[in-house]
């Protein structure tokens, strides 16, 4: 299977608006919304890279880090780190823009991991993934490390 670089399912700067149906008691940004939308963006980074159907198996490292408010620009990046047999880590950061300044501020990290399936639903192979600039190889193999991790408390190693 001929691998894919990350920049071919990559997203950069995809935008959302958090509007008042997504905000929390406190008038920020329900950090289940941003897990939500996160976790579709990142479905759709993996369905690009594999081309095929893919489920969400975990969500780790989740960090939320500032809120957003009414109004703020959200900015989505998200890229494959590395991939397996048939499973994935897709890597992504949200930032708020105030629309009015230009400001940015990071408010959200954290790791998918994403299985590819077949057309039984069964778990199939995925392309491996080409690290091509040195951000790009960091991530890589920092992918292999948080994966024996989630193995190991698991009890599956």
């Amino acid at each position: 299977m001929k691998g894919k670089p990350v920049s071919y399912s990559a997203i950069q700067n995809q935008l959302s608006i958090v509007y008042p149906n997504d905000l929390n008691a406190y008038r920020t940004l329900f950090g289940g919304r941003l897990l939500e939308m996160s976790d579709s963006l990142c479905g759709a980074v993996a369905k690009r890279h594999s081309g095929r159907i893919c489920v969400t198996l975990a969500i780790d490292s989740v960090k939320f880090l500032a809120p957003a408010k009414e109004g703020d620009i959200l900015v989505f990046q998200a890229a494959v780190n590395r991939t397996w047999n048939t499973s994935m880590e897709i890597g992504l950061k949200v930032f708020a823009e105030n629309f009015k300044t230009g400001k940015r501020v990071h408010i959200f990290s954290a790791y998918f991991t994403f299985v590819a399936l077949d057309d039984n639903l069964k778990p199939c192979k995925v392309p491996p993934v080409i690290a091509e600039t040195e951000e790009e190889k960091r991530r890589y193999q920092e992918a292999e490390k948080r994966r024996t991790h989630r193995l190991q408390q698991q009890n599956l190693l």
